[in-house]
């Protein structure tokens, strides 16, 4: 197990890495973390991904430009039927960045955020999921890891 140490301006974030890219978050930090994590998702993602992570409207369909609104982050969207490590990856590079010629208004962070900015942005997010979401969120990183 690896451990990544968050230094923020409220504090040290400590978050624990697992072997499957899952974020644990450390005792002691929970509350920076969660702090900083929320922080960074209003100025950055909640623009689009709404204040509650509720999504843009009909994000499912396809807008008259071709492009998909931006999905909710609560329970209630897709973002928890991936692993942790797709999640950065897809927040680094954008969705274009992995699927060259998509069409998307989702820029990529990489460039803006570092890898453990993205993490504590991702823990808030997982902050709000039911027990039982995170358990299969966690799971399906798991699995993809053993593969």
């Amino acid at each position: 197990m690896a451990v990544l140490a968050l230094v923020t301006g409220l504090g040290v974030a400590v978050l624990l890495t697992t072997g499957d890219g899952q974020n644990r978050a450390g005792r002691g930090g929970d509350a920076a973390a969660l702090t900083r994590g929320r922080q960074l998702y209003v100025q950055h993602c909640a623009s689009c991904h709404g204040a509650e992570l509720e999504g843009q409207p009909n994000w499912r369909q396809r807008r008259a430009d071709g492009r998909l609104p931006a999905p909710p982050h609560d329970a209630s969207g897709h973002t928890w039927h991936h692993s942790d490590a797709q999640l950065v990856e897809l927040a680094k590079r954008g969705p274009a960045g992995l699927v060259p010629g998509y069409e998307t208004d989702m820029p990529a962070f990489g460039d803006v955020l570092g890898d453990d900015e993205i993490r504590v942005v991702l823990f808030f997010i997982k902050s709000t999921w039911p027990a039982e979401i995170r358990a299969r969120q966690e799971a399906l990183g798991a699995a993809a890891q053993r593969r």
